[in-house]
This record gives structure tokens, C-alpha cells and sequence, in this order.
């Protein structure tokens, strides 16, 4: 059902977005990709090569539209259209609301959030011509508050309410809108390095297998919010 289409990946160089990548790449899916760092961007095109060569690595901001409009261009020019749009990229500081830069509020607003309304603001025309599937990864934090999160937590919030309201715009166009939202995985992000302590945790491979899923459903359904948790916590 699902091969020989397209899809864009942002924050795709590691963690989910790669593991997302690897899983569609090795089930008939085109993928272009895209990161802020073209060192990032170039290694993780060569390894994402070993699954398939329709890979494109894109170096692209989500917090500049013009940023994300070049990279659907590239994408469109490399595979001539686009079906499926994954918005993944974002990033955490959690530090007490009082001892939370201005800065770093920004930086978090402007990726996590602002970031999904570019990159579906860049795709949705495109998506329109597929009748494509626009997916956004939020996070167990954009339903559940705790302390040090002010500035996550309002990202993530975010992005839930926004892909839900797109949701109900985009079905007219026979557009699917899906956010998922992942407990822990077993990245880097905040620091982490993935070690056998992480081995309870969702992997990014377990995420990609889910966004595979989703894609595979049949037409005439649509898993609108899907919380994604580890079975069992770290003990």
C-alpha cells in the first residue's frame, strides 16, 4: 500500500527521526530528511544509505520557513512528489520557570511548536495533491505537567492542540493528521547517550514501526492521538 511513496522527515540525523527514517527506508519508502548541521546531515544520509539509496539528506531550520520551503523543494526535485510529512525535530531545557532564559523559552517555542505550524505551512500544498499524512511527534509532556517543564511542557501542549485542530482543517482535503506522543526513548536528546541502561525505553526503531502502522491503516480511519508509553518503567 505504502511503497514507492515519499516522505519528509524533520530532525531526522539521529534518535527518532533517524529510526523513522531506517524503518520507511527499508519498507519501499522514499525518504528525505533534513537537520540545522551539514555534518549531521551528510553522516546520517551514508548510513541510512545501507537501508536504501532513495535517501536525501537536507541541511534546513524548522524555526525558518523559508528554511523548510527549500527543503520541500529539494524533496519534490529528488522524488517528484510528497506523501507522507513527519515532524519530529525539537529539542528540551528544563530548568525552574524563574531560572528560564528568555533565550531558551524562544528556542523551544520556535523549534518545537513554531517549527510544526513551517514545516506543514511549507508541505500542505504538496500533501494536498497526494492526499497525504501529515504526523507530529509531541511527547507524554504535552499532556502531563512536571516540575522544570514550564517551557517544554508548553511546547509539547502545543503542538498536540495544534495538530488537532489541523487535523479537522486538513480531512476536508482527504489530508490524515496524527500526533504521537512518546514516553522515554532511548536518544540523546537531553544529554543522553543510549547505553543497556536504556534498554527499557522506547526505541527509536519501536517509533519508527509505529509511524509505519499508522501509515499502513486502512483510509477509512484515522488514530487522530496516540500515546505511546514503555511497558514498564526503569525500576
Amino acid at each position: 500500500m505504502i511503497k514507492n511513496k515519499v516522505a519528509y522527515i524533520t530532525g531526522g540525523t539521529k534518535g527518532i527521526g533517524f529510526g523513522v527514517a531506517k524503518v520507511l527506508l527499508e519498507n519501499g519508502i522514499s525518504v528525505a530528511f533534513s537537520g540545522r548541521k551539514k555534518e549531521d546531515v551528510e553522516k546520517a544520509e551514508q548510513e541510512l544509505k545501507k537501508y536504501s539509496e532513495n535517501v536525501l539528506g537536507i541541511v534546513s531550520d524548522v524555526r525558518s520557513l523559508e528554511s523548510e520551503e527549500e527543503a520541500v523543494k529539494y524533496t519534490i526535485e529528488k522524488f517528484g512528489k510528497l506523501d507522507f510529512v513527519i515532524a519530529n525535530a525539537g529539542l528540551g531545557v528544563f530548568k525552574p520557570v524563574d531560572q528560564l532564559s528568555a533565550e531558551e523559552w524562544n528556542d523551544m517555542i520556535e523549534t518545537n511548536l513554531t517549527g510544526v505550524f513551517y514545516t506543514l505551512k511549507a508541505s500542505v500544498e504538496e500533501l494536498k495533491k497526494t492526499e497525504g499524512y501529515y504526523i507530529t511527534i509531541s511527547s507524554l509532556a504535552g499532556a502531563n505537567f512536571f516540575e522544570k517543564g514550564a517551557g517544554y511542557n508548553a511546547s509539547k501542549f502545543g503542538v498536540v492542540g495544534f495538530t488537532q485542530a489541523a487535523m479537522i482543517d486538513l480531512r476536508k482535503y482527504n489530508i490524515k493528521a496524527t500526533v504521537i506522543m512518546p514516553g522515554s526513548v532511548a536518544t540523546h536528546f537531553n544529554g543522553n547517550t543510549p547505553s543497556e541502561k536504556d534498554a527499557w525505553k522506547i526505541q527509536p526503531e519501536d517509533m519508527g514501526n509505529l509511524v509505519l502502522d499508522i501509515l499502513n491503516m486502512n483510509p477509512r480511519v484515522l488514530p487522530s492521538k496516540i500515546e505511546f508509553r514503555a511497558t514498564k518503567p526503569a525500576n
